[in-house]
């Protein structure tokens, strides 16, 4: 592992405790405005400095973020359909390596979709975007997307999905938690960054 790639995935996890704490705000790229997103930028900057690194499109990166703040970037770069098409699974890559480059990147994002009607798509979207990346030291999360069947969220399909994004070449995965989570962890030779879930009013839920 070269350098460079070592170097940025140490912007993301950090390695005296080889810990994360991500902010994604991509959720925009198929939902639009959605709730307490609608105006990214007031989101976005009283938090900042609670977290370890922000994951999102470019879009709102260029308009919503203080370039002067130095948070380490995990840019989206998958899209193309959105919650009122056909099927979220149908996704491409959207944004090239050089403009990643130019917005100065830690990281890359994207979706796979295992068992999806795009399952191969998505899947084949990420081993090329990881062969891409590797060529300019920019590692790749590879977010586990379950689509519209949220429901979708035990340990033999989310070990397998995770294996398959790893089997690719990711450098990072983000799934989601569940029960025996220790066998998605066991089974993925590479690091995992647990997704959010939905808001709780007591702070007992997070034990």
């Amino acid at each position: 592992m070269d350098w460079g790639l070592r170097n940025r995935i140490s912007h993301i996890i950090k390695p005296n405790d080889s810990r994360a704490l991500m902010l994604a705000v991509d959720h925009g790229y198929f939902l639009g405005p959605t709730e307490k997103l609608e105006i990214p930028r007031k989101t976005i900057t009283p938090i900042l400095k609670y977290c370890d690194s922000l994951m999102l499109t470019r879009g709102v990166q260029r308009t919503s973020v203080d370039p002067k703040y130095p948070v380490p970037i995990v840019l989206r770069v998958s899209g193309g359909s959105s919650i009122i098409g056909e099927d979220l699974s149908n996704e491409e890559i959207t944004v090239s390596i050089k403009d990643a480059i130019r917005l100065n990147a830690c990281g890359l994002a994207m979706s796979i979709f295992v068992g999806a009607k795009y399952e191969k798509q998505t899947i084949v979207n990420l081993g090329q975007l990881v062969s891409e990346a590797e060529e300019y030291g920019i590692p790749v999360l590879a977010v586990t997307a379950v689509g519209k069947e949220i429901g979708q969220k035990d340990a033999r399909y989310l070990s397998l999905a995770c294996r398959i994004a790893a089997e690719q070449g990711a450098h990072i995965v983000k799934t989601y938690y569940c029960e025996n989570f220790e066998k998605v962890v066991e089974s993925c030779p590479v690091p995992i960054i647990v997704a959010g879930g939905k808001k709780y009013q007591n702070v007992m839920h997070l034990n």
